[in-house]
Order: structure tokens, then sequence, then C-alpha cells
């Protein structure tokens, strides 16, 4: 071979590895986007999946569309959880007796509704998933709650959780 076609060989050779340094690696963790689901007579007024906010939820409602993001692995692993964090109005539909819309009445009474609400945060595992998908936060009585992350959703037969949408609170929860 000669000189030339040994240099030229060599420099095709240097030039295609490192042209691989330039091919971004796959992402590790992605952004999923997240909705919510209230299975209980309370309202959601809001909720976080490690820190990326989700939707208000009517009670026993869907909630108010998706929001973004929950920061999740793209390959599902054993142990995986997330942080949930939420606000709860035990009574939503009160507002509904107090004084008009406005008046000093009415901000006292929201200042005392508001008074009763409670926070709570829950160390939740993920549901098993082969895609990563749309995150679904499921709460259940006795300040419960679940999560999925695939790419399915509720009333698919594939779907993890099968969920009474209209579930009843018991007269005592179990102590967590």
């Amino acid at each position: 071979m000669s000189r030339v076609l040994i240099r030229v060989l060599w420099l095709m050779l240097i030039s295609g590895l490192s042209l691989q340094g330039c091919t971004p690696p796959k992402p590790v963790r992605l952004g999923a986007p997240i909705e919510g689901f209230s299975h209980t007579s309370a309202a959601i007024n809001r909720f976080s999946v490690n820190g990326g906010g989700g939707p208000n939820l009517a009670p026993y409602g869907y909630g108010g569309g998706q929001m973004c993001c929950a920061s999740l692995p793209v390959k599902w692993h054993p142990g995986l959880t997330v942080v949930v964090e939420w606000v709860k109005d035990p009574d939503p539909y009160a507002s509904a007796n107090w004084p008009p819309l406005g008046t000093d009445g009415y901000r006292a009474a929201y200042k005392l509704h508001a008074a009763k609400y409670t926070r709570h945060r829950a160390v939740v595992p993920v549901a098993r998933y082969e895609e990563l998908g749309l995150v679904n936060v499921h709460f259940l009585p006795c300040n419960q709650v679940a999560v999925s992350a695939g790419a399915t959703y509720p009333g698919r037969p594939d779907y993890p959780f099968h969920f009474s949408q209209k579930m009843q609170e018991p007269a005592t929860c179990p102590e967590s």
C-alpha cells in the first residue's frame, strides 16, 4: 500500500471516531406530563410530583388537563418512587352559603375555610412501565395515593389500576 493511501485511511478512521462523540447520548430521565384523579369527595387544590405541579382536581374528578412535568427515568426500575405533595379541601362546596364574592364577609369566610385545608406528603411507588408516558396520580380514601407513568391510560385493560371513580372514606382509616 502506498503511504498516501495509508494516510487517507488513517485520517478516515480518526475522523469517523471523532464524529462518534458528536452523537448526543440517549437521555436517562425525561420530563413527563402530569394529570390527576380524585376518587374522593374532597377537592385537591394543588399537588405536585417530584416538585412538578399538577392540576386542581374537583371531588370525584379528573383534573383540568395535563401540567408539566415530573422528571422520571426513561426506564422503570424496581424501587422507583416519587414524592407527591398535595393540599386537600375536605369541604369543597362550603362557599355556597358564604356572603357575596368580594365582600369582607366572603373574605372572612374564606379565611376560616382555608384554615381547614390539610397538607400531605407521600413517597409513592411508581407502577411498572415499559415506556415512559403520562404521569397519572390517583388520590384515594385515607390520604392514599397511587402513581403510574406509562404509555397507557385509565380504562384500558393494560392500565395498572382499576379504581372506582367514586370511593367513600371509611369510618376510620388505617394508620400509615
